[in-house]
């Protein structure tokens, strides 16, 4: 097969591809954090148990009501943002005009307990959610085998985080988003609902975070430990792209993807240190973020 840098060709490619199937993830779920705090100016940190509830959401309609993968995909974030929009109204409402703190604190608490009631009913091992058979089996690309579903995660999580940049930075709806937060009278003086509009881009954030957890289910297992495994590393993410930032979560969450899949192969012990050590690098010279602005 032969090596690169000493390594061999399969094991890098390997390594490549799970640092891809990662950025994937940190990708979808620092996006979504991006949204949430770019357009609202919360620090969601309930986000990773939004996203194990999308896992946990995809578990319950295959086991209870029979659905597959497929209609998961589709109903599970919708149901997922669904929570997302009761929570803002009835709780994240209340603290806009109050230090960002407590919006910070508020999802802490409110993570915390949603982790708890899902590990006291289901414990912590991870139960198993079956892959959709149309993307069973891997594809031989010579100096490697892919299998077919990791690709699928890749591709989508590409079509979902350009779809959102589009939205959000290319159309008229994405302009008054933008502009809500600078000077929501304005908006609302056009005729536009500011408080629906906030609540449903909340709702989207999360529903962004569901969509990820379905996308997970089949390759890391049913877990309600699974969002507190990744939270912290996406937050990571978003604060080296720069907080607020749409393109920067997007490009960061793959870039660093790579960089942990890499340092695997050629220096393993610091594989779970690699991106907070970029961070602390990147807060030293640029501290609004690598894609961020003062």
């Amino acid at each position: 097969m032969g090596e690169i840098f000493g390594v061999p060709t399969q094991v890098l490619f390997g390594q490549l591809l799970i640092g891809l199937i990662n950025g994937s993830f940190y990708a979808m779920l620092s996006l979504g954090l991006a949204v949430i705090f770019g357009l609202l100016n919360i620090i969601n940190f309930t986000h990773g148990a939004q996203y194990m509830m999308g896992a946990f959401a995809a578990y319950f309609l295959l086991n209870k009501l029979g659905l597959n993968y497929w209609w998961s995909l589709a109903l599970a974030p919708i149901a997922v943002g669904a929570t997302g929009v009761v929570v803002e109204r009835l709780m994240l409402s209340r603290l806009y005009k109050l230090d960002h703190l407590y919006g910070l604190l508020l999802t802490f608490g409110l993570a915390l307990v949603i982790q708890g009631v899902f590990r006291n009913e289901f414990g912590s091992t991870g139960l198993p959610y079956p892959m959709p058979s149309q993307l069973a089996g891997a594809k031989n690309l010579g100096f490697m085998f892919l299998p077919n579903y990791r690709a699928w995660v890749i591709v989508a999580s590409l079509l979902v985080c350009t779809a959102t940049w589009f939205v959000i930075e290319r159309t008229k709806l994405g302009a008054y988003l933008r502009a809500a937060t600078e000077n929501p009278a304005m908006v609302q003086a056009f005729g536009v609902n500011v408080p629906r509009m906030i609540t449903l881009t909340y709702g989207f954030g999360v529903a962004l975070a569901g969509f990820a957890g379905v996308m997970a289910a089949p390759i890391y297992q049913v877990n309600p430990l699974m969002g507190a495994d990744i939270i912290i590393v996406v937050f990571a993410v978003v604060v080296i792209g720069g907080m607020g930032s749409i393109m920067g979560a997007i490009l960061t969450g793959f870039g660093l993807g790579v960089v942990e899949g890499l340092t695997k192969v050629f220096y393993p012990e610091a594989t779970n240190t690699v991106i907070f050590v970029i961070m602390g690098i990147v807060l030293l010279i640029r501290p609004q973020g690598l894609f961020g602005s003062r």
